[in-house]
């Protein structure tokens, strides 16, 4: 019978095959490129950032700069505090953490920055291997790295943080603009990163809300006392009963919500002048339509308020 001989892979201690660990292994990118799937150019060793010299910085096939933190040993918070710092000083896209071991609390950090922060990280380890008298190889596997399914979560995040950045401001100006205007009613709220902002109507459950939508506004009256759906729908149904006084003296027509299936009843005014996904050169027009538009809810609204007897 004829013999096959198979050989066996046997693992080289890291140190042996690179000794210096920025250097050495900056011979091997080729390996990386392939196994991330990106390709890395002009790689230079030992960059300078700021008091601090980065291990390797590389740019990728799409231009971008690429750090990369060569810790041939296990994974620990002391390297990855490095890298984010390194990622930062140079401005980098991208960062690559390569470990000879992976720990899972860093496997869980990697994860997170790559759905919540602006770059790309991937952490990655690598083995050296041979087989027989063989020359040594790298034997390079990818833990965790950006997809696309993590670019849309953070892309969605960035979004959401924009949209509460938009809305603070929105709302900051829009309680300036009041102010100027000696429109008191909401002068003891603060500005908020959400679609609403209200202020209480004098009565338990009644509340006047400026709401701003991505292209369109409104101001309302929001009735909701807690649990007690049947209270709310009695105070919607007298305020009801004088919708055509309300309305004069408002001076348009209102949308009246009864809501039958919620809870909450609402009477509102909307206005097609624009929202807080408007540019910001035009907030003001939008936000002097809202002051008015409350003004004058406030003001057809406030005697039968006053008056409820429930």
């Amino acid at each position: 019978m004829e013999e096959h001989n198979i050989g066996r892979i046997e693992r080289v201690h890291l140190r042996e095959v690179w000794p210096h660990e920025a250097l050495d292994f900056t011979e091997n990118l080729d390996v990386l490129s392939e196994e991330l799937g990106i390709t890395l150019t002009d790689a230079e060793t030992e960059g300078s950032a700021g008091d601090f010299s980065v291990d390797v910085v590389a740019k990728d096939d799409a231009d971008r700069t690429v750090v990369i933190e060569n810790q041939l040993e296990r994974s620990d918070h002391d390297h990855l505090g490095k890298l984010l710092t390194y990622l930062a000083m140079m401005g980098a896209d991208a960062a690559i953490w390569i470990v000879s071991e992976a720990r899972p609390e860093h496997v869980s950090a990697v994860s997170w920055l790559n759905e919540n922060s602006g770059a790309d990280f991937y952490l990655v380890q690598v083995e050296a291997v041979r087989i027989g008298d063989s020359a040594r190889a790298p034997l390079v596997r990818r833990v965790v790295g950006p997809s696309p399914e993590t670019r849309d979560v953070r892309r969605k995040k960035q979004e959401m943080s924009e949209t509460e950045r938009l809305l603070l401001d929105f709302w900051t100006e829009l309680l300036a603009r009041a102010q100027d205007r000696s429109v008191g009613l909401h002068a003891n709220v603060s500005p908020q990163s959400q679609g609403w902002m209200g202020t209480s109507a004098g009565r338990a459950g009644l509340g006047f809300n400026y709401v701003a939508a991505r292209d369109c506004s409104r101001v309302e009256l929001y009735i909701d006392r807690g649990s007690d759906a049947e209270y709310n729908k009695r105070v919607f149904d007298k305020l009801y009963a004088a919708r055509e006084q309300i309305e004069t003296d408002f001076e348009a027509e209102l949308v009246w919500q009864r809501l039958e299936e919620r809870r909450a009843c609402r009477i509102a005014h909307r206005m097609d002048v624009g929202g807080y996904r408007d540019p910001e050169d035009r907030w003001p027009e939008i936000q002097d339509a809202m002051i008015d538009a409350m003004v004058r809810l406030e003001k057809a609204l406030r005697p039968h308020i006053d008056a409820l007897d429930i």
